[in-house]
């Protein structure tokens, strides 16, 4: 399932995430890259370990915990500390699959890598290319969003950055280990997500079908879940 969520970040988010990372030390974005991925991988990055990294990204996972759509999409059991790249001059990262699992350097901490996101900070029409492709079941599917807005999209997805003409593409990206593994049920789950909610809202968070379709929602996630 491929997914837009709008308005991760509201304008002042954004403005401070911005504000953390500009003025930072950026370094070859083959620092986290896997031995496939260096072959294709043109851009910078912030290290992982960078103050600035690690500020912004408590305030991007701060605002992801108060996103439902990102919560009612992803069922996030851990969410890898959000990175940050940024692609000029032709930069750009050839077609690729991200690793399975992904590590924390320097710590016990390490995922499944269910999902991959993009959080786009740079607004689309200050910069040329840099679109996101992903390759899935549907097909092709570019994307180039507002800033302040995500993808996420399955992390088993070919997907590459085409190349940045003009300007800046300032981003964050990350990973997401969902408590339900498998993308099929996590869209069922989602589309009867929205089904409960469109019910409550135009008959009441009390009526006897809202009630009935939120046990059938609890029921297939208490099947698949794991946590």
């Amino acid at each position: 399932m491929l997914i837009a969520i709008p308005d991760v970040l509201d304008a002042a988010t954004l403005a401070q995430v911005r504000d953390t990372i500009e003025g930072a030390e950026w370094i070859d974005g083959n620092a986290t890259s896997g031995p496939q991925a260096a072959l294709a991988k043109r851009n910078r990055q912030l290290p992982e370990a960078a103050p600035a990294a690690r500020t912004a990204g408590g305030v991007i996972l701060d605002a992801l915990g108060r996103s439902p759509l990102f919560v009612a999409a992803a069922l996030p059991a851990k969410v890898f500390p959000p990175l940050f790249n940024r692609y000029e001059g032709g930069e750009d990262f050839g077609l690729h699959v991200d690793n399975a699992i992904r590590m924390t350097r320097g710590s016990d901490f390490r995922i499944r890598s269910d999902l991959s996101a993009t959080l786009f900070l740079e607004e689309p029409d200050r910069y040329d290319g840099g679109e996101l492709v992903i390759e899935d079941q549907f097909g092709v599917q570019e994307v180039k969003l507002p800033a302040g807005h995500m993808v996420l999209y399955p992390a088993s997805s070919l997907h590459r950055v085409a190349p940045v003409t003009k300007g800046t593409r300032l981003a964050s990206f990350f990973w997401i280990q969902s408590m339900v593994r498998d993308d099929g049920a996590r869209r069922i789950l989602f589309e009867l997500d929205q089904g409960v909610q469109a019910v409550a809202a135009a008959q009441g968070q009390g009526a006897a079908a809202t009630v009935r379709l939120t046990g059938v929602y609890h029921n297939l996630l208490r099947r698949w879940a794991e946590v």
